[in-house]
């Protein structure tokens, strides 16, 4: 088991690209010295050898390999100067006993290597087999600046950027699901536009239960709550989306709780982006697609480059724009409403995904002041445009004008979502050996809707409507500041050195909501979505102080231990403290246990707090208005509310972690997730007349809807389940490569626990759980499938590259309150397949995603809307069928 670096500069990528086009490019060739010999200034402090050989593959931006335990106590002395690779490396291990190698995958850092004396001068060749498997460093649950992802004590999965641009989606969440079998990406359709800020999960649980970092830093979550009937009801989660493919280098996902390390929310566990540093180089491209029915055509070009901020620094830019037509799969309207309609037995509906038109901007740049001080900066803006439908309104629908739409008419939500981030920060390394980092971290995402439609109520009080309106804007804002300081000491009593991190962190959190235009809320509202009221609108914050400590060691050369401690302070519901243990024992180097207990936490987040909208649900068969209340409210609290509070979790794991082969590496890890006080949406709460007088009674007036739901904490739910990852790779001779990896995942989800139902429903007779059957078996239980199994293939042949991946979805049920229109759905198996060939500089690729065209059942007669809705909204791969596609590179 070897060590990877992954590297900051790429000057290979430059040097193929000069020699690919030298012939055309210099009317006389030239020979370019070889990498190994060409200088360059280091700064790279004394310190532990395996940071030492970190800080020269980051520096030169050379792929080096060793095995952490060769490296584990030895020290290294400073590289500083005008240097070569070799010459670096040759200081580096000066009195190690220690040598390095060289081949097709990068340097390799053996014992081996310095016994045959493998470092010929000038070439530092080394004649032997290919290199043993490398493996990433990681800085997702770990603060040791040498943990690998083989050795870590915790489940992680290292995804390339390579491999998430393999794929025919430029959706980070789409991709991610597709490749990681314990995370899912569903793809509802008629949630409320809901549809352009997607969540993703880990371990079943919900999207805001897991914590997204970039470069290891907080992301913000979004400012749209998930209305709809489908996974991810009530939540707000960081919008990934937002993230261009083109600006990742990798992605960590810790499939673990890291409350007390990270603080709120990662509960499931936590997806780290970790953003390009290339300082030369760059690609740009071009993609076309559409799927196999003739719609949803999608376009997107790319670009990123880096550039060298002088000798010390770089600056990595990224560029992305995508423009997406609509799909429609949708039946033909059969609702006995709509008999004697114009539109009667027609396709009316639209159910798919959404038109969207957007652009992205990100940078990740850094710049080094000596070993003192680097500094950093990173973050983006995107911009995101959307189209979805609401329910149509039939020509002779109540919510129709027949003299203004004789046909009726589909009523369209418009979105337009603004991101953006930056991140400003200092790190380096202080007196004694203490490593800082100081960081500022900014982040805003703002929701604006505008609907399409018209206002019933306003036309028959007025005389006319309105056929656009503002429906109002949601905007979500995070500000942070963090200091984190770390150190390894070496103590007498301890065999290895114990790494020691603390620090306090500060958060303030901004939400807001902003009125409509006063048509978009007069009496009922929009149809399909009402606007924002003005009694709604306001403005609300909140900060939290968090401090932490995280200790790290081996206790023997088998045994690694590490602990965590996490207290923080919200200023709106109070205090908690986290903490975590984790250990693994390498029972030989190819057989280890690793195992971890934590607690942890998620703070009710401000949305969830504050969040207040009126629009158009399907209830049962019924189409019905749904007001959404936030807990503090006048109408929650009248109908049972409390005051929310945060969500408690324990977190316990064990895993087997096997290398039976030196390319071959299959780990095991069963997990329980145990969570008290779960925060979710009540069930839709519909309101007969006593009800209604009720409210009317204690001053709510204009009641615009028939059912209400707010969030509340009424359930405990427990999560069990089992990661199964298997990986190989091999690179054989004449420039053959193959790597594969098998992904299981089994999950399950149930309820353990639903609070009393508040004693004023049932005097109001209204004979509805607080939390119902659809919600307690479904939504928070096991509405996705049991099972995942993800198989991908990547073979290369000289210039030419077949990727495949096989994800098998098991069955999965959508529960109703009815228990006779429960619907089980079969498994499905799903391809994605595509050929790059490369020539020079140029990378052509054609590829198809689901190319096995799966797409669930249909749904029954009664979960149809009257035939309007084909599909199951949670299907976890959609219903759009196979997407085909072809896309063009170029890269220097």
């Amino acid at each position: 088991m070897h060590t990877r670096v992954d590297t900051l500069f790429k000057p290979s990528c430059l040097a193929l690209a000069i020699l690919l086009g030298g012939a055309v490019l210099a009317p006389v060739a030239s020979v370019a010295a070889p990498a190994q010999q060409q200088t360059q200034a280091f700064h790279v402090a004394a310190g532990s050898l395996g940071q030492v050989l970190l800080g020269v593959s980051r520096q030169s931006g050379q792929l080096i390999s060793f095995d952490p335990a060769l490296v584990q106590g030895r020290q290294a002395p400073a590289v500083q100067g005008e240097l070569s690779v070799d010459q670096a490396l040759e200081r580096a291990l000066r009195g190690s006993g220690l040598g390095f190698s060289r081949s097709a995958d990068g340097i390799v850092v053996s014992a081996s290597a310095a016994l045959a004396g493998s470092v010929a001068a000038g070439t530092g060749a080394l004649s032997q087999p290919l290199a043993p498997r490398l493996d990433n460093v990681i800085v997702t649950g770990t603060r040791s600046q040498e943990r690998t992802a083989a050795s870590s004590l915790s489940p992680i999965d290292i995804i390339s950027g390579d491999s998430l641009r393999s794929t025919g989606s430029e959706e980070l969440g789409a991709v991610l699901a597709r490749l990681v079998p314990s995370i899912n990406f569903p793809r509802p359709s008629l949630v409320d536009g809901a549809e352009l800020a997607r969540p993703a999960q880990l371990r079943g649980l919900s999207p805001d239960q897991v914590l997204v970092l970039v470069n290891g830093k907080r992301r913000h979550t979004g400012a749209f709550v998930n209305l709809g009937g489908a996974i991810g009801r009530g939540s707000a989660p960081a919008d990934l989306n937002a993230i261009p493919l083109s600006a990742v280098e990798r992605i960590e996902v810790l499939r673990d709780g890291a409350s007390a390390r990270y603080g709120s929310d990662a509960i499931a566990g936590v997806i780290n982006v970790i953003l390009k540093q290339d300082a030369q180089g760059g690609s740009v491209s071009a993609k076309y697609g559409e799927y196999k029915d003739g719609d949803g055509a999608q376009r997107q070009v790319s670009a990123n480059g880096g550039f060298e901020l002088g000798e010390n620094g770089f600056l990595n830019l990224t560029l992305e724009g995508g423009n997406n037509d609509y799909t429609n799969r949708a039946g033909v309207d059969l609702r006995p409403a709509s008999i004697g309609s114009t539109t009667y037995g027609q396709q009316v509906f639209r159910q798919g995904e959404p038109e969207t038109e957007e652009r992205k901007l990100f940078l990740n740049g850094e710049y080094s002041l000596g070993d003192a001080a680097q500094l950093y900066a990173f973050g983006g803006y995107s911009k995101r445009k959307g189209e979805t439908a609401a329910f149509y309104r039939a020509s002779n629908n109540s919510g129709n004008i027949p003299a203004l739409l004789p046909n009726g008419y589909l009523p369209l939500i418009l979105g337009e979502l603004e991101d953006r981030s930056l991140a400003l920060g200092v790190r380096g390394e202080l007196a004694g050996d203490w490593r800082y980092d100081l960081s500022l971290n900014y982040g805003r995402n703002e929701y604006e809707l505008s609907t399409r439609t018209i206002n019933r109520q306003y036309y028959d009080d007025f005389g006319s409507t309105p056929f656009s309106f503002h429906n109002g804007t949601l905007s979500n804002e995070q500000k942070q500041v963090n200091l984190d300081l770390a150190r390894d000491f070496e103590l007498a009593w301890l065999p290895y050195p114990l790494t020691v991190a603390f620090g306090a962190e500060y958060l303030h959190q901004n939400y807001e909501l902003e009125a409509g235009d006063p048509a978009s809320y007069y009496r009922n509202g929009s149809q399909g979505l009402a606007g924002f009221r003005d009694a709604d609108a306001g403005d609300w914050s909140r900060h939290n102080v968090a401090q932490y400590l995280d200790l790290e060691t081996n206790l023997t050369d088998k045994l690694g231990v590490s602990a965590a401690l996490r207290h923080e302070d919200y200023s709106d519901f109070g205090s908690n403290v986290s903490g975590s243990l984790s250990g693994r024992y390498d029972f030989t180097p190819r057989v280890a246990l690793r195992g971890s207990v934590s607690t942890g936490f998620r703070a009710p987040s401000l949305a969830q707090q504050h969040f207040t909208l009126t629009s158009s649900q399907l209830i049962g068969s019924t189409l019905e208005e749904a007001g959404t209340f936030p807990a503090d409210s006048q109408v929650a609290r009248l109908l049972g509310a409390e005051e929310l509070k945060a969500e408690k979790s324990r977190n316990y794991s064990l895993g087997l972690v096997l290398n039976p082969l030196d390319n071959l590496q299959v780990t095991a890890d069963v997990y329980r997730i145990d969570i008290r006080d779960r925060i979710t949406l009540s069930s839709n709460l519909s309101l007969n007349p006593a009800a209604i007088a009720y409210l009317q009674a204690n001053g709510v007036g204009n009641i615009n809807y028939t059912t209400a739901r707010y969030f509340n904490n009424a359930v405990d739910t427990r999560t069990k389940g089992l990661d199964l990852v298997a990986s190989y790779r091999q690179q054989f001779a004449n420039d053959v490569r193959w790597n594969t990896t098998l992904g299981y995942n089994y999950n399950s989800t149930r309820v353990t626990d639903v609070k009393a139902n508040p004693a004023v429903l049932d005097s109001l007779g209204l004979d509805l759980l607080r939390v119902d059957r659809r919600e307690r078996l479904g939504l928070l239980g096991d509405t996705t499938p049991k099972h995942k199994l993800t198989f991908g293939n990547d073979f290369k042949l000289g210039d030419w590259t077949l990727r495949s991946n096989l994800v098998r979805y098991g069955k999965f049920t959508s529960y109703q309150n009815n228990a006779a229109n429960d619907q089980t759905f079969d498994a499905a198996w799903l391809l994605d397949l595509a050929l790059d060939y490369a020539l020079g500089n140029w990378l052509f690729t054609v590829g198809g995603d689901n190319v096995t065209d799966e797409r669930p059942e249909r749904l029954l007669a009664a979960n149809s809307s009257g035939g309007n809705l084909k599909y199951s909204t949670f299907s976890p791969y959609g219903y759009s069928g196979a997407f085909y596609y072809g896309k063009v590179s170029y890269s220097w």
